[in-house]
Formats: C-alpha cells, structure tokens, sequence
C-alpha cells in the first residue's frame, strides 16, 4: 500500500546512511516529498538523484546549517510535515577518560542536534498549525551496555527533551516522539557512515553480515534489527495513523530492553 504520506513534506537529517536512507526511501515510496541532509555530498546527490528526492548539505553541529536546512525545505515546498532528527554517532570518552571537548562533542550531536531542529522548525509548524517531529533516541537512554557514557546520558536526555516539546507544541496540533532502536545493524558499529564510505562495498557487506549474526544473539527475537525497521516506525509516527500519538517513546528493539544486564566487572 502506498500513499501514506502523500502531500506531505519531510526532513531527514543524517540522511546518506542506515537508517536515514532507508527512512527517506520508504517516505519517497509513500509520497511525501522529501528532502534529506548530511554531510556527504556525494552520497547525498547521488542517493536524491536516485530516489527522486532534495539533498542538502547539513552539519548538525552547527545551527546555522540546521536553519538554513530548514529554510531551504520551506523556500522548496511551503511547508514540513515531518522533520526526522536523525543524524548521530557514538560519543567520545569514557567515564575516568571523558574531557570537555569530549563532553561538548558529544552533547552538541547527539541532543544538541535535536534541540536546534525543534527550535527551527517549531515556527514552521506553528504556522501552518501542525506538524511531526521525530527524533531517533536509542534503548541506550533506558538501559546500560548500549553505547558510551556520555551517549547514554546523551540520548536519555533527548528522550525526556522529546516529552517536554510535546507538551508543549501539543496545543498547536505539532506531535513529537522518539524512536528508541534497539540491536539495529548500521555502520555505526564499526566507525559510522564516514569510516564505511573509505571502505569497498564488500569490506562493508562482510562487515555487515558479521554483524548482523552477532545482533541476532542479543536478542529474544532470532534476528538483528534492520534500518526497515526503523524507517516502517518512523512512517507510522509521521502518518495520519500515528496522529494521536504524542510524547511517547516507540521501543523497536525485538525484546531486547526485556533482557537482563549483567554488571561490569574488574
């Protein structure tokens, strides 16, 4: 069935990989317009080009580039429907390790990211009285051995921010939710959509298979989790049957937050 976003104009930040890329071709199939961003611009053209979509050059550490990627989708389409605050990577430092410029790397990706695109695009939606934002938290913000220390921290923050913009943007008819991805296989596991563009495309798929083997142990589900499966949860939140829904935390993570975790040990 198609047509779920028809009319409709999305934004996905971080959208020349994984889950991102796989988001906007699922959007693209169901009708919206949709413009993606990130900071390969390579990919990006070639990956619009094939889809049939708009590619702008964003680098979500910077607000400047964020508002320029909102306005740049306005100018294009009058309007967003969806923004997908997408866009991420581990974090740096270690509990005893962790430095400022760490502290502030991290941070300003992972949940700064966020916060600027809700601050650019919630006039947009105010606007034209409504809209959707959704951003992409993890089942880190809700257990431990998910990801690094501050990425943890980072993305339970982002979770709890989600739920404070949803209250306040609900009377304006904006809904905002986040996904929380559980073992979902992407390049980030092994140095993220820039480390997996200087490789060939058969180093990424032994890559890719391997891990797709260990994440299907992780959990009770026998089977990793895939970009599909994060971009069929997106395309509910951004539809017409996900309206009702505001404030929520939609876990895609085959059971796995379900699992015990053991304690680390010296």
């Amino acid at each position: 069935m198609g047509g779920r976003l028809e009319g409709k104009v999305a934004v996905i930040t971080g959208g020349t990989s994984g889950i991102g890329e796989v988001t906007a071709e699922v959007f693209a199939r169901e009708g919206a317009r949709v413009v993606i961003a990130g900071r390969g611009e390579e990919r990006g053209a070639e990956i619009a080009r094939r889809l049939g979509i708009a590619y702008r050059r964003c680098d979500v550490m910077s607000e400047d580039d964020i508002a320029a990627l909102i306005a740049y989708a306005v100018d294009e389409y009058g309007r967003i429907d969806c923004l997908f605050n997408n866009a991420g990577a581990s974090s740096r430092g270690t509990l005893e390790t962790v430095t400022p410029d760490d502290f502030d790397y991290s941070m300003r990706l992972l949940l700064g990211s966020v916060v600027f695109g809700i601050k650019h695009v919630a006039p947009v939606m105010k606007a034209q009285k409504g809209g959707c934002i959704l951003n992409n938290s993890s089942i880190a913000a809700l257990r431990m051995g998910q990801g690094g220390y501050l990425y943890n921290a980072a993305k339970a923050a982002m979770t709890h921010l989600s739920r404070t913009a949803g209250r306040e943007l609900g009377p304006h008819s904006i809904r905002v939710n986040t996904i929380s991805p559980g073992a979902v296989a992407t390049p980030i596991f092994w140095g993220g959509s820039e480390r997996a563009r200087g490789l060939d495309d058969a180093d990424n798929e032994r890559k890719m298979q391997k891990l797709q083997r260990n994440l299907a142990r992780a959990t009770p589900l026998p089977r990793a989790g895939l970009s599909q499966d994060i971009a069929e949860a997106a395309l509910y939140l951004a539809s017409d049957a996900g309206s009702f829904v505001n404030c929520h935390d939609l876990v895609v993570d085959g059971g796995r937050t379900s699992m015990w975790v053991d304690p680390p040990r010296e």
